[in-house]
């Protein structure tokens, strides 16, 4: 059987959006499909894996629906389905922006002009243009576009926070990219309620990017958010720019911490997995409830209990 994976975004409203969510669960698994996806009454977003048949059925019936005409899929074809569970979560934002303000960030009203990757690619190198990297830390040290700008930001949350590290880029074409381009709509509406005037976004993020123009400077991996990890990007000038956490050599393999109150994202070198058993440091690799490491670093996420003040 052949599999894909599809990785998408919507901004529409969506009226009663709690029972769309419940609804639309059931609609995922009569499909057998596996997957994340977030809705809210902003919209829906979603990475969702199954049969080549399922994953067109569900293409179809998204697009059937005229609050999700528009919507871009991603399409990856896999060996086997990239989740183990069907998680459809209804929240406050599909992005969590933490503005909740319409007026200041509503990528249906006013967001940052589509470049298409060839637009992009062509545009890139320019004098005044700033290519801005919008995601987190760990996404960008493993892979990011020659000469981004990139922020220290372990959520997009932190985003609002840094906008007056850009002021000094006001005069000058910004262009924001992320993995699939839905954080960008938001970043790039928020620079211009912040009275930056050329904003643009990379349409469709660095995995469109990559499909259709080739990946030319991007450098290193892609980050995604399933058990694959990472993706590879660049066919035309292909690089690895991130280093092993514990020794410090090339690697582009990307964990999550085996220790699950840490469950920190990194990259780790296959000598010092097996050596540290998938964590990040000694403390982590002693900690009683250690995951098994298998050598992939992804772990099926289960509830926890709370740590407080040190203690389990």
């Amino acid at each position: 059987m052949k599999y894909q994976t599809l990785l998408y975004y919507c901004y529409s409203t969506i009226e009663n959006a709690q029972n769309f969510t419940a609804e639309h669960l059931e609609f995922c698994k009569s499909l057998n499909l596996v997957g994340r996806i977030i809705i809210a009454e902003e919209g829906i977003n979603g990475t969702v894996s199954g049969s080549n048949k399922s994953c067109q059925t569900y293409m179809n019936t998204i697009l059937s629906d005229p609050r999700f005409s528009k919507t871009d899929f991603k399409i990856d074809d896999v060996e086997k389905p990239s989740f183990i569970k069907m998680h459809c979560r209804y929240k406050s934002e599909i992005v969590y922006s933490g503005l909740r303000n319409p007026n200041v960030i509503n990528p249906q009203q006013k967001t940052g002009t589509y470049l298409e990757p060839e637009e992009f690619l062509k545009m890139k190198d320019g004098e005044d243009v700033v290519i801005l990297d919008v995601r987190s830390n760990y996404e960008h040290l493993l892979g990011r576009f020659k000469n981004a700008v990139t922020l220290d930001m372990e959520n997009f949350r932190e985003f609002p926070e840094k906008l007056d590290e850009l002021a000094r880029y006001k005069d000058k074409k910004i262009v924001t990219y992320c993995t699939g381009g839905i954080k960008c709509e938001k970043a790039s509406a928020l620079l211009l309620h912040e009275g930056f005037k050329n904003v643009y976004q990379l349409h469709g993020g660095i995995v469109k990017y990559g499909k259709e123009a080739g990946g030319k400077d991007f450098e290193g991996k892609c980050y995604v958010f399933d058990n694959r990890l990472t993706v590879d990007v660049n066919s035309v000038n292909p690089a690895i720019i991130s280093f092993c956490r514990n020794c410090g050599s090339v690697t582009s393999k990307m964990i999550n911490c085996a220790n699950p109150v840490c469950n920190e994202h990194f990259t780790q070198c296959d000598e010092c997995g097996v050596e540290l058993e998938g964590t990040c440091s000694l403390d982590c690799q002693s900690h009683p409830r250690k995951r098994i490491y298998d050598g992939s670093g992804y772990y099926v996420k289960v509830p926890q209990p709370v740590e407080v003040k040190g203690k389990l």
